[in-house]
C-alpha cells in the first residue's frame, strides 16, 4: 500500500510539474509505470509521447473500439439504424467475462447494445451487434482485420470482436489501438454520447417478463479526470489492465492507450498523467478555411474563369511553446490556367509559416469542370459580341 500511495504522488507531482514549469524536452522522460503507452492529438494524429508503443500486446476489451468502428460505418452507409432490433443469439447469450447479461432471443435496440458494449464492456452486447451486421462473429472479425490493414494497423490480428480471448493471435498495439480510436471518434464524434455515460439504466425483455439492469461504467476516468470524454478499457488475466482514454481541453483532444498496466489504478494514473502532461505542453492553431477564395481565370476554356475551394481546415500541434498568433497564410494560385480544367484537382496552396518556416499547407483545388473550348464555342462567342 505504501509503495502505490508513494508513486500516486509522484504521478501527481510530475503532472504540476509539466503544468506550471512546461518543459518541452520532457516528453521522453515522462514517467508512466505502463509496459506500452502512446499519446497523441485526434485532430493531427500527431504523437506527443510514446513507450514501447509497437511492442504486440493483448488489447482485452479496447479490441471493441474497432467493433463500434464498423457499427457506426454501417449506420453512416445506411445499412442498418440505431432503432434496428438486433436478436440476441444462443453464442452471443453465452459470452462470458465482463457482460450485460442478455438472454437468448432477447431483443434490443442497436443503440441499447452500443451502449452496453461503450458502459459495461458487454462480451454478449458485442458479438450480438456482430452477427447482426455481419450474419456470424467469424464474418464480423474478418471486417475487423480488413479495416485495421486499411488503417495500416500493421501489428493487430483480431480473432474475435471483444477481447475475451487470450489467444497468442489476437494482438495489437498502443499505437494500432490509438489509430483506431483515433478513426472513432474523429469519424464518428457521436460516440461521445455514450462513452461520458456514467450509468443508465436498460430493460431485459424476456419469457420471464421485464427486469431492470443498470449499466455501470468501467471507466473511472469519468469520475477522476475532469477533461474525459471516454473511450474504452479492457482487462484479462494475460492483457493486464488496458485502457484507450479520450479527453478534451480547450479545444484540444487528446487520445492516451495503456497496455499491460498492473493494476486498474495503475492504467487510470498513467492515463492521466499523459492527458494532463499533454495538455500543458500543446497548443493548437486551426484555420477553417471557410472564406471565398477568388475566382482563377482560364484560357482556352468553354468558361472564362473558374471557382476554387479549399481542399479543407488546417491543424497544426505545437509542441516547443510558440505563440501561434503569429502564424501567415499565404495563398499561392498561378494568375490564369489553361484549359481544361477538373474538379477536384489542385489549382495551388495555401501555405502556412510561423516564423517564417512554413509549418505546412492545405491544398486548393478547382470547384467545376471547364472544359477546352472547341471551334463552335469560339463561333458562338463572336455570333453573341455580333448581335451585341
Amino acid at each position: 500500500m505504501r509503495r502505490r500511495i508513494t508513486k500516486r504522488l509522484l504521478a501527481a507531482l510530475l503532472v504540476l510539474v509539466f503544468i506550471f514549469i512546461p518543459n518541452r524536452s520532457a516528453r521522453a522522460e515522462l514517467a508512466v509505470s505502463t509496459p506500452s503507452a502512446i499519446l497523441i492529438e485526434a485532430s493531427t494524429g500527431e504523437v506527443i509521447f510514446e513507450k514501447n508503443a509497437t511492442e504486440r500486446r493483448s488489447p482485452a476489451s479496447i479490441t471493441k473500439i474497432m467493433t463500434l468502428l464498423l457499427t457506426f460505418e454501417q449506420i453512416e452507409a445506411g445499412r442498418v439504424k440505431l432503432t434496428d432490433d438486433v436478436l440476441v443469439s444462443a453464442h452471443a447469450a453465452g459470452m462470458g467475462g465482463s457482460q450485460v447479461f442478455l438472454a437468448e432471443g432477447e431483443v434490443q435496440t442497436l443503440e441499447t447494445m452500443i451502449k452496453c458494449i461503450v458502459v459495461s464492456s458487454g462480451n454478449d452486447a458485442s458479438v450480438a451487434v456482430a452477427e447482426h451486421l455481419a450474419g456470424s462473429e467469424e464474418a464480423f472479425v474478418e471486417k475487423m482485420n480488413q479495416k485495421a490493414a486499411v488503417l495500416g494497423m500493421t501489428d493487430t490480428n483480431f480473432v474475435d470482436c471483444c477481447g475475451l480471448t487470450d489467444s497468442d493471435d489476437h494482438y495489437s498495439t498502443a499505437r494500432d489501438v490509438a489509430i483506431m480510436s483515433r478513426e472513432l471518434v474523429t469519424k464518428y464524434p457521436e460516440i461521445y454520447q455514450y462513452t461520458t455515460i456514467w450509468m443508465e439504466d436498460i430493460t431485459h425483455t424476456t419469457k420471464q417478463g421485464e427486469t431492470k439492469f443498470t449499466l455501470n461504467s468501467t471507466n473511472k476516468l469519468l469520475k477522476q479526470y475532469q477533461y474525459t470524454t471516454g473511450l474504452k478499457t479492457g482487462s484479462t488475466s494475460k492483457a493486464k489492465f488496458c485502457i484507450s482514454a479520450t479527453a478534451n481541453k480547450e479545444g484540444i483532444d487528446l487520445i492516451a492507450v495503456v497496455m499491460g498496466a498492473e493494476t486498474g489504478a495503475d492504467r487510470f494514473q498513467d492515463a492521466q498523467v499523459m492527458l494532463s502532461y499533454g495538455f500543458s505542453v500543446t497548443d493548437l492553431f486551426v484555420d477553417t478555411n471557410e472564406e471565398a477564395l477568388p475566382s482563377l481565370m482560364v484560357k482556352g476554356g468553354v468558361k472564362p474563369e473558374t471557382a476554387l475551394r479549399y481542399q479543407g481546415e488546417f491543424r497544426y500541434l505545437d509542441m516547443e511553446g510558440n505563440s501561434l498568433a503569429g502564424v501567415e497564410k499565404v495563398v499561392e494560385l498561378p494568375e490564369t490556367v489553361i484549359a481544361p480544367v477538373k474538379a477536384g484537382t489542385e489549382a495551388g496552396r495555401a501555405k502556412y509559416l510561423l516564423n517564417g518556416v512554413e509549418i505546412g499547407h492545405t491544398p486548393i483545388l478547382y470547384a467545376e469542370d471547364v472544359e477546352k473550348a472547341a471551334y463552335r464555342d469560339y463561333l458562338k462567342k463572336a455570333m453573341g459580341f455580333f448581335l451585341l
